[in-house]
């Protein structure tokens, strides 16, 4: 048996999160990888898994506490004797989720222990403490009337939502009682033993009522998201979407509809870059690193941000934040969804050695083992779906970034050079952009310097 320590991972550029939910407590078995607390930032909330299996000991934190990097939570009794305190946190691997935004008139929260209570202070049951509250409230409420608008999104951790989508429950529905009006596991519960002990009859009957405009989460004055039962039109099966996939869903959805874009259209002349490109690559086989056109465009984008800096801002509240610094984004492909790591200091970077960091995060993306700091801190992204194909398309914007680079499949087409037509290499662009922040005018300037970049890459140095 061995005593270990499990500590924080790193959260990426956060100084220090709240802890929002205690998953755990002394005398519990867990397994690895298993939830241990919730954190929430600003701007996304994450669960912290276990190292190892074990049981735990003694906890380090409470509800409430500020935690960042390194910080101990628990120490945790293994079987493995041979493990390490240092271990704890180098392995683990906090997943960032979408935060949902909180009502604006929070919910009664059960207590919390105050930031500056002591590490060895005990934890507060919130199950516990909710628990008399939500029985009076079980015997009072009402049937359970399907349809009925939720003020705000639900605001629950990735566990939480596993959990009420095995029961089949509709988390817009659910009221939370936890810290900041969080969903918990017993709202969970005692909303289906609201349900279950509901009047069948008064349950058919509201069924029966027309579905309230704005419900399921729909906007005010639209229809309800329709039901289907697709079952009865062919054979189907029912697949669960990735983790990458509903975090990042949830984000574009917020991002798409938040953000006025607006997408210009425009062509790069690639020939000559391609072939310098080809040549580099030719001339340095030895060495490994293959050049693509990406980390060019990349390169591209530092020159195209520094000459119209308000391309590299972003926005906070009535006013906007200007970034001396210049980290670029790209959009990687992998099997369970896409993700944005990201080229930090790409201004200080040669071709060579972006290409080389693009290679390895590109990797860690493929192998599912990016870090929160590996795709945070972005200033401008690049997607790029050249390698597919495709002619143009609309890029969703990165908030809190206010422009984003799309980039399609280079074909050969015949251009005009004042005496015949000539085969020339064109590469698709498309620019996304916040047209809260950035007027059409300087979108096409922008697009027409990024372009020219490409064509005569000797205009970066100017």
């Amino acid at each position: 048996m061995a005593l270990i320590e499990v500590k924080v991972p790193d959260i990426g550029d956060f100084d220090e999160v709240a802890i929002i939910e205690v998953l755990v407590k002394a005398g519990d078995t867990v397994k690895a990888e298993q939830s241990l607390i919730t954190v929430e930032s600003d701007k996304a909330s994450m669960e912290i898994p276990s190292s190892h299996a074990g049981v735990v000991k003694e906890l380090r934190v409470a509800l409430g506490d500020k935690v960042s990097t390194g910080s101990l939570v628990l120490m945790l009794e293994t079987a493995d004797g041979a493990a390490v305190a240092s271990a704890a946190a180098a392995t683990a691997v906090a997943a960032p989720a979408a935060s949902a935004p909180a009502p604006e008139t929070a919910p009664v929260a059960a207590p919390a222990v105050p930031a500056s209570a002591p590490a060895s202070a005990p934890v507060v049951d919130t199950a516990a403490v909710a628990a008399p509250a939500a029985a009076v409230a079980a015997a009072v409420l009402p049937a359970h009337q399907p349809g009925t608008p939720s003020a705000a999104l639900p605001h629950a951790s990735p566990s939480i939502r596993k959990f009420a989508r095995e029961l089949g429950v509709p988390l817009a529905e659910v009221k939370g009682s936890g810290f900041k009006g969080r969903i918990t596991q017993h709202d969970v519960q005692n909303f289906v033993r609201t349900v279950m002990t509901g009047s069948l009859q008064t349950v058919a009957q509201q069924a029966k009522a027309p579905a309230a405009a704005g419900s399921d989460g729909a906007f005010p004055g639209l229809l309800p998201w329709p039901k289907v039962d697709f079952a009865k039109f062919g054979p189907i099966e029912r697949k669960d979407m990735s983790r990458i996939k509903k975090i990042s869903g949830a984000n574009l959805h917020r991002n798409w509809v938040v953000i006025p874009h607006v997408t210009n259209h425009d062509d790069a002349d690639i020939t000559e870059l391609e072939a310098f490109r080809v040549q580099l690559n030719k001339e340095n086989e030895k060495s490994g690193v293959k050049v693509t056109m990406l980390a060019f465009m990349i390169k591209a984008a530092v020159a195209a941000l520094k000459k119209f800096p308000e391309f590299n801002a972003s926005l906070d509240g009535d006013q906007l934040v200007m970034k001396n610094y210049f980290h670029i984004g790209f959009a990687a492909d992998t099997p369970n969804g896409l993700v944005v790591p990201v080229i930090k200091d790409a201004d200080q970077k040669g071709i060579f050695q972006i290409s080389q960091e693009m290679s390895e995060l590109a990797k860690k993306a493929r192998d599912g083992k990016l870090g929160p700091a590996d795709m945070t801190g972005g200033c401008f992204s690049i997607s790029s779906l050249g390698g597919i194909g495709g002619k143009y398309f609309t890029p969703i914007i990165n908030a809190p970034e206010v422009a984003i680079m799309g980039v399609c499949k280079s074909t050969i087409e015949p251009k005009w050079d004042g005496q015949a037509f000539q085969p020339r290499l064109m590469l698709p662009l498309s620019l996304s952009w916040d047209h809260r922040v950035i007027d059409g005018a300087s979108a096409a300037r922008f697009n027409v310097y990024f372009a020219s970049l490409l064509a005569d890459f000797r205009r970066i140095v100017l």
